[in-house]
């Protein structure tokens, strides 16, 4: 199973802090993975949900790309990733917007709330809809660290 923690939310929603870069870099340091929003304006990277916050380096993706689910929040970002596609094979990206579900540039299938059980996909905030996760190979939430208790001592 892969746990992700939405926008780096571990033990529920921190709007204060999600998306931010250190507080991406803790969910990872405890071994999560971690769903991030990111925009490319004008030659620049940002984190941010509904607006660019956090003002990263490219770099920073790169050195996280083992751990990081890149969504995709403007075109120029998918333009990006589309164009520089060998420099970025190893960044797992998506776009999606109202799609019921997508599928990441590594192949994954990215299920929108409300959507379970789909075969070996990566259920996304399960918990909105009490949804059967039994077959997923993921889940991502905000409340990544009560699925992965729950798992791993079941």
């Amino acid at each position: 199973m892969v746990y992700i923690a939405h926008r780096g939310n571990i033990n529920g929603k921190n709007i204060e802090r999600e998306n931010h870069p250190d507080y991406i870099n803790e969910a990872i340091s405890l071994g999560y993975d971690v769903e991030v929003d990111a925009r490319y304006i004008d030659g620049d990277w940002w984190l941010g949900h509904d607006e660019p916050q956090y003002e990263i380096d490219f770099k920073w993706i790169e050195d996280r790309d083992d751990r990081l689910w890149v969504h995709c929040k403007n075109i120029p970002s998918v333009e990006y990733f589309t164009e520089n596609s060998f420099k970025c094979s190893e960044i797992n990206w998506f776009w999606h917007e109202n799609d019921r579900m997508t599928l990441t540039s590594f192949g994954y299938v990215w299920v929108y709330p409300g959507r379970q059980p789909v075969l070996r996909s990566i259920a996304v905030m399960p918990e909105r809809e009490g949804e059967d996760i039994s077959s997923c190979l993921g889940i991502c939430s905000d409340v990544i660290k009560k699925y992965k208790d729950e798992i791993t001592q079941a």
